[in-house]
């Protein structure tokens, strides 16, 4: 039996890139960091900072693109894969990254207020942005809003769930 599995959760340590290929499919390439801590034989806390290349293609892509943002914490969990390719230096080089088959937005980053809405600069292909009702100069509320998450119960449901209900 043979396992590639990886399962990620950390704190975003750029803004998403994202490209479309030759093709026409949206890729996008995250930088993650992951801290793991222990105790030393001294009894004195040690912490190690990891840092990943995940890598995101179609519709994830796109979403992660529009709401994810520097210091935002994110759930990825997917594959490893090695890949080779030639730098700018004409030199050949192989790296390592994570391929993202889900993901799951987490906290916003320090400082950050209420739920996810699309960043500023970034693609509308999630959900039409409408027309903001304060002006830009007020400043933001201090009380970060309160965000109801719907959940589906499935002994519930007498119908199918279909994919437009789902509400991520």
């Amino acid at each position: 039996m043979n396992v590639n599995r990886v399962i990620l959760v950390g704190r975003l340590t750029r803004d998403p890139d994202v490209r479309t290929t030759q093709s026409g499919q949206t890729v996008a390439t995250l930088g993650m960091a992951t801290n793991h801590s222990w105790a030393d034989k001294a009894g004195q806390k040690q912490e190690k900072t990891e840092f990943h290349t995940v890598v995101l293609w179609g519709r994830l892509a796109e979403i992660a693109g529009q709401y994810l943002t520097k210091g935002a914490e994110c759930f990825v969990e997917g594959r490893l894969q090695t890949r080779s390719f030639v730098g700018k230096d004409g030199i050949e080089r192989k790296t390592t990254e994570i391929v993202g088959e889900s993901m799951q937005m987490g906290s916003r980053p320090q400082g950050g207020q209420g739920g996810y809405a699309p960043r500023q600069g970034a693609p509308a292909t999630a959900r039409p942005q409408g027309p903001s009702s304060r002006p830009a100069s007020r400043p933001a509320p201090s009380a970060p809003m309160e965000e109801e998450i719907p959940t589906i119960n499935l002994d519930d449901e007498k119908d199918e769930i279909r994919i437009e209900d789902v509400p991520f």
